[in-house]
């Protein structure tokens, strides 16, 4: 994304010593990873003067370049570099430092591949630890309320989720001890139940605090510095406007919202954050993707079990079936039906979720098909149940939900 002249070399030569690693936003995921290997062979050298600082630092960047590209390998590195993050510790409080690290990837492994049991082991890496400095008491509180909306989206409760919410609003009091990167992400989970919170209670107070908070970010956050940090705000008040606008049919606020998705977009290229970018596409909506982006997203989102993945193959597979269906092609939809079918019954065992949107996949083929013939779906109400199913209880609540849109549409038909 960028060129390395003699003066930026020099720039990033001073950031890499810096404490906060938000510089790591203005390069890209494959020199990002070049960075994390650059870093983890500097603290395994005998002669490095801080192991524990380089160790962490190299955790930090294997954990970026992991939720940047949805590799689980990067996440399998970030995690070795916390164990020896841990083992170089000379001090209680580094020792905490070390078990937040590993709460955090456990969180980064969640929110890419789902799964509860990934929230818990966060939970049991946090809970006894007591921190003795300022920054790394904020920064346990700022873990354990993510942490806790986390589990609160699996529990579904008002009660829950108004106590996640208490809790980030508690967890962000203490900013000012934050490092940026934690302080960012926690504005932004504080904004995203907030607005969920807001739209369910048409709570006008709250959402004027969303919207402002969001502004402010994306103000601070400058395309300059923080063009990942800025588009995931930009793609989260666009998914907040787009809400509100649905609510009050307000088809101004409407192309407000896809405005802001546009912008969100502009921020960086697909290569520079690919989870990012398929983001915000899928964030979009059904209608508003065109298939030849869908197929892209889908290409880049190919790690086995990965949340994002699965839900840029359902989508892929929806718009497929929707222009053969627009075309009254019953042999391509016939087609595609057999390569879902091969891929469901292969005996190699597949991650949950990739099943989950093979069987959603099917499900719109097989109405495709039933509305061009006339003839009626077998099962279609089941596999898209078992679907839901199987994305709820692995917490992949937006793969769910759109399993249950589904089906609400067939039943009303």
């Amino acid at each position: 994304m960028f060129e390395f002249g003699r003066d930026l070399r020099k720039l990033f030569e001073k950031a890499r010593e810096s404490d906060d690693l938000g510089w790591l936003e203005l390069i890209g995921a494959d020199l990002l990873e070049a960075e994390a290997k650059r870093e983890t062979t500097d603290a395994g050298r005998v002669s490095c003067a801080r192991p524990f600082e380089a160790w962490m630092r190299a955790s930090f960047m294997w954990r970026e370049h992991a939720r940047r590209t949805g590799s689980a390998a990067s996440l399998g590195r970030a995690a070795s570099c916390a164990s020896d993050a841990a083992r170089h510790a000379r001090t209680s409080d580094q020792t905490v430092a070390a078990g937040l690290e590993a709460g955090e990837i456990h969180l980064a492994r969640f929110d890419l591949f789902g799964g509860p049991e990934r929230l818990n082991a966060a939970l049991m890496d946090i809970q006894g630890l007591s921190p003795e400095k300022a920054s790394t008491r904020a920064w346990a509180g700022a873990l354990g309320a993510r942490l806790t909306t986390r589990r609160a989206d699996l529990v579904q409760t008002t009660e829950e989720a108004d106590r996640a919410l208490a809790l980030l609003d508690t967890a962000r009091r203490d900013h000012r001890h934050l490092s940026t990167t934690v302080a960012e992400d926690l504005t932004l989970d504080w904004a995203g139940l907030a607005l969920r919170r807001g739209v369910e209670r048409r709570d006008v107070a709250l959402l004027d605090r969303v919207g402002q908070d969001l502004r402010a970010l994306v103000e601070t956050a400058s395309p300059e510095y923080r063009p990942v940090t800025r588009a995931r705000a930009l793609c989260l008040a666009a998914v907040g406007l787009k809400a509100l606008a649905n609510l009050a049919n307000d088809i101004e606020a409407e192309a407000q919202g896809q405005a802001l998705f546009d912008a969100a977009a502009d921020q960086f290229t697909p290569d520079h954050s690919p989870l990012d970018w398929v983001a915000v596409q899928l964030a979009q909506g059904a209608t508003q993707t065109p298939l030849m982006v869908l197929a892209q997203a889908e290409t880049m989102t190919r790690e086995p079990g990965l949340i994002m993945g699965a839900m840029a193959r359902e989508r892929r597979m929806a718009a497929e079936a929707a222009l053969a269906e627009a075309m009254g092609d019953v042999k391509a939809i016939q087609g595609l039906e057999t390569i879902v079918r091969r891929r469901l019954a292969k005996p190699v065992s597949r991650p949950p979720l990739d099943w989950a949107a093979d069987q959603m996949g099917m499900a719109h083929l097989m109405l495709s098909r039933a509305r061009l013939t006339g003839s009626r779906p077998h099962a279609v109400g089941m596999m898209l149940a078992e679907a839901a199913t199987t994305a709820r209880e692995w917490g992949a609540l937006a793969l769910a939900e759109q399993a249950e849109r589904i089906a609400f549409r067939m039943a009303r038909a």
